[in-house]
């Protein structure tokens, strides 16, 4: 699988941002590290975002998308970030950076999500220069029905400040990420049109360095 060997992921933005601005969409930005996949045909190959072959160190993810009979074509490209994912829909970095120093499952690990937001190469076809709300239909469909360990990271168009009051602050997510509705994407690229909204007081995920 040679596609992700040479692919970077695109880079959030961080600026002021106006969450009435025209023409955006929005993501739940969940607590995690970055995390690439490249599967179809019975394989899965996962890459951390510095470049690390992370394949064997989450089976919870490998797993369903190795499932031949599920991605029998391919190959398919999608971007995420892992997570460890509490009773509330929170993400528990502290769990979660005790399992990624392990680079492997071990008894008593916390299980691990992953989020997915973002459609690369979809049968062999890029998908990069497509507008980003049709990428994430794209993604929807090819996660439908839901897989264990897989999370699709929908968008909202509207009721960002509804959702921002209601749901981020009472659980204390770590922000939005505010998407160009009629972006491309652009790997290795820092993208003003990926900007990351936080959530006042948030503690950042840089708070620990992965060696990955």
């Amino acid at each position: 699988m040679a596609f992700l060997q040479h692919i970077k992921p695109m880079l959030l933005d961080e600026r002021p941002f106006d969450l009435h601005a025209p023409g955006w969409a929005y993501e739940i930005k969940f607590d995690g590290y970055r995390l690439m996949a490249e599967f179809g045909q019975g394989k899965c190959v996962l890459k951390t975002r510095n470049g690390a072959n992370a394949t064997g160190w989450f089976p919870e993810i490998t797993r369903p998308l190795s499932n031949i009979k599920l991605f029998p074509e391919g190959p398919y490209v999608v971007d995420g970030e892992f997570c460890v994912i509490d009773t509330q829909g929170r993400s528990d970095f502290d769990r979660l950076h005790a399992r990624a120093k392990r680079r492997s499952w071990y008894g008593g690990s916390g299980p691990v999500t992953f989020c997915v937001f973002d459609l690369l190469l979809a049968n062999g076809a890029d998908q990069a220069a497509i507008p980003y709300l049709e990428r994430n239909e794209r993604l929807q469909r090819l996660f439908q029905p839901s897989l264990p360990g897989i999370l699709y990271v929908g968008h909202f168009e509207s009721d960002r400040d509804l959702l921002f009051k209601a749901e981020l602050l009472p659980l204390e997510l770590e922000g939005l990420v505010a998407k160009k509705a009629d972006s491309i994407y652009e790997p290795g690229v820092r993208s003003s049109d990926l900007v990351k909204v936080g959530r006042q007081d948030a503690v950042p995920s840089e708070r620990f360095k992965s060696r990955s």
